[in-house]
């Protein structure tokens, strides 16, 4: 049996274990989010700092030597390929170094897009 340690319970506790270079960009990204989708619960979910609105939304996550933004969908990639040349991208992730950072009000669109496919897929129940 090993002992795992917990993990932070909440995005609060999972940012100030964060080098504070790391810690300070996942906050404005975080900023981004919350602006973007002030609605969106805010949870933790499989470490990582997780935005639900009809399901999950994005989620970000801290590497050793990057910072990830989970889109959880390929459409807001694939529809801003042009302007994510310069980060590594997987068909529902963007890997970014902490000295280049997602530019925010680019964040913001790709939540508002995920925002709204989540809606389309979910209703809101009446």
């Amino acid at each position: 049996m090993t002992d795992k340690k917990p993990g932070p319970k909440d995005v609060d506790a999972y940012l100030a274990q964060l080098p504070p270079p790391v810690a300070a960009v996942l906050r404005d990204l975080r900023a981004a989010i919350r602006n973007a989708a002030p609605d969106a619960e805010e949870i933790m979910r499989m470490g990582a700092p997780t935005y639900v609105h009809r399901g999950n939304l994005v989620s970000f996550a801290a590497a050793a030597k990057h910072c990830s933004f989970y889109v959880m969908s390929p459409g807001p990639i694939a529809a801003r390929a042009d302007v994510l040349k310069g980060f590594d991208t997987a068909p529902t992730a963007i890997k970014f170094k902490p000295d280049n950072p997602l530019p925010l009000a680019l964040v913001e669109a790709i939540v508002k897009e995920r925002m709204r496919e989540n809606e389309a897929r979910q209703p809101a129940r009446r």
